[in-house]
């Protein structure tokens, strides 16, 4: 409660000593202790300090809550009704494709009877005998689509965990550990849609693509974060990660999560290869020339907007939470900011495969996965403009730090969304394939 130097007593000090300057009992008045004190080399200092303690009626488990209330509701709503506005925005869209243009678009093609009018097809069933085409690099896709899956099982069983309270931030780390134990687990998902995927290709060495699954991304992020811990060791920071830590996951990457995924690709290779809703042509057929706006780089990039555009305002309350030590603990806002997330990454990369399938260009694959997958490119871009407008950190380590996490992050959520996406077209372009008359 109140602190006071510049103290004297009499004698040799020991744990019963009196300080003259500060004795109730002598009627002593005590010289008030404003002026800074001199401090000399080898000279002794007498620091006190007098404590009150007051009894209270809040009970031990509660102690938190004082420090867990967000004060700004009305910001978290704000957000929740912002990206409710582009989801149903999106919605309607998607409806509106759904409905009324493939309605339209189905029944008119069934109705083509003769050859000759047959052959005047335009549009996405023009595109039929290559819209299933095995992709360039169709391997890294069906590691990324494993590793995608891996992380959504992750975020939502820790989401639901967190919402029902069984995370309490004054278990310092509880969350960490618990995704990455749930991380590990998940490894099984992985394997089992990575190998599904791979079979569909036509692969045959589903080892191969279980191994590459298991190691490629924990691989790279393992490699960001041991360097970015090697700059907190150079430092001699206790905020480094012990040697007997990071050998510990390790052992839980190779020792639980790889047999994990093999075993997830075992399963996923030994069920019958999905079957195309409709045949794919020995020669692939031309792409005609492709509008400015379905440039794929311009629609990739604009795909990548409205999801950033669903969560950004909930991504700052993460941020500070993070960087500036204060608690996180609206898991319900963070959920319902999740789901909107995945509605809204699944409608935006349908509605834009569709435009693409219209033009005729059917390499919707890795389009399909990069269209949602680009809104971490917008996450990096905020974590940069954060960094320069809340952040005041001047040293080289600590910008290193930051950026090196974020960066992590960033790679994380690509993955997500990017999976998200690619479902979501996969769904669809099989949806509308499966219900047109192809002779």
């Amino acid at each position: 409660k109140q602190c006071s130097i510049k103290h004297e007593y009499e004698g040799k000090w020991s744990e019963n000593t009196r300080l003259t300057t500060c004795d109730p009992h002598t009627k002593h008045t005590v010289v008030n202790s404003n002026t800074p004190q001199e401090v000399e080399a080898n000279k002794e200092i007498i620091f006190t300090y007098d404590v009150e303690y007051q009894e209270s009626d809040v009970k031990w488990a509660s102690r938190w809550d004082a420090y867990l209330l967000m004060s700004d509701d009305q910001i978290h709503w704000f957000s929740i009704v912002n990206s409710l506005m582009i989801v149903l925005f999106l919605s309607g869209m998607v409806a509106m494709i759904m409905l009324r243009t493939l309605y339209r678009d189905i029944s008119k093609y069934n109705e083509l009877e003769t050859q000759e009018e047959a052959q005047e097809e335009t549009g996405w069933k023009l595109v039929h005998g290559d819209v299933f085409r095995p992709p360039s690099n169709s391997d890294l896709l069906c590691v990324y689509v494993g590793t995608g899956i891996q992380f959504l099982g992750m975020v939502l069983v820790t989401m639901i965990f967190a919402v029902f309270g069984f995370l309490s931030p004054s278990n310092r780390g509880g969350l960490m550990t618990a995704m990455l134990l749930l991380w590990v687990f998940m490894g099984i998902f992985a394997g089992y849609a990575s190998s599904r995927l791979y079979k569909m290709f036509k692969g045959t060495e589903w080892k191969k693509i279980s191994l590459k699954t298991a190691c490629l991304f924990p691989g790279i992020v393992f490699a960001i974060f041991f360097v970015l811990n090697a700059l907190i060791w150079g430092q001699k920071s206790s905020g480094a990660v012990p040697f007997g830590t990071m050998f510990a996951l390790v052992v839980m990457w190779f020792g639980i999560s790889v047999p994990l995924v093999f075993v997830g690709g075992y399963i996923g290779f030994k069920k019958p290869a999905i079957e195309d809703p409709v045949k794919t042509n020995k020669i692939p057929r031309q792409i005609p020339e492709q509008a400015w706006y379905m440039n794929p780089i311009f629609s990739i990039l604009i795909g990548g907007i409205l999801p950033f555009g669903a969560v950004f305002i909930e991504l700052f309350f993460i941020l500070t939470s993070i960087w500036l030590n204060q608690f996180y603990y609206i898991f319900g806002f963070l959920f319902l900011v999740f789901i909107i997330l995945l509605i809204t990454c699944a409608e935006i990369t349908i509605v834009l495969c569709y435009f693409q399938l219209c033009s005729e260009d059917y390499l919707w694959w890795w389009r399909s996965y990069l269209t949602s997958g680009s809104s971490a490119l917008y996450l990096f871009l905020y974590a940069t403009f954060y960094f320069f407008t809340k952040l005041e950190i001047t040293k080289l380590v600590s910008g290193m730090l930051y950026f090196g996490y974020m960066l992590i992050a960033s790679y994380a959520f690509f993955v997500l969304t990017g999976t998200i996406g690619f479902y979501a077209c996969f769904w669809f372009t099989r949806l509308i394939y499966s219900s047109v008359k192809i002779d």
